[in-house]
Formats: C-alpha cells, sequence, structure tokens
C-alpha cells in the first residue's frame, strides 16, 4: 500500500486479529479493512440492498390521490341543549 492512500480510521473498532482497539482503518481507495498494528486486511463487507415493502400509502397511486378536506365540529359534552 503506498503513503499516499487515503484512510479513515474507526473508531471504537477492535482488530479481528490482534484484538486491537481503535487501530481499524478503511482505505477509502481500495474500500479494505486494514489494522496498523498487526498487518489484518480484509474486504469491506457490501451492505444489503433494502427495498421497501409496496403498501396502499407507499405505491405511486396513493400518492396521487387528493382527499377532499372535511370540517371538524367539537362538541363540549358538559353543554346542555
Amino acid at each position: 500500500m503506498s503513503n499516499t492512500s487515503r484512510r479513515r480510521f474507526i473508531a471504537g473498532a477492535v482488530c479481528p486479529e490482534c484484538g486491537a482497539l481503535d487501530k481499524i482503518a478503511v482505505d477509502l481507495d481500495s474500500d479494505q479493512r486494514l489494522c496498523v498494528a498487526c498487518g489484518f486486511s480484509e474486504a469491506r463487507p457490501v451492505a444489503p440492498s433494502i427495498s421497501e415493502v409496496q403498501t396502499r400509502v407507499s405505491r405511486a397511486s396513493a400518492r396521487r390521490v387528493e382527499t377532499a378536506a372535511e370540517p371538524v365540529r367539537l362538541v363540549d359534552p358538559k353543554a346542555t341543549d
């Protein structure tokens, strides 16, 4: 790895190889996790793609429907007629 690579250290990360705290960095150029204490290196895990569950509210057709506004009448239960 060259000295000009860009690294970002991960706070609180523990190396799975040597157990050192705060020694794990992510190489932003190659997307590798590495330990600066023992030299451990592995490919960074890929996040799974999450799709939104289709519901009647999340469908595009549901967002196009405009619901008419209705006035609300407040009734005082203690009032006598």
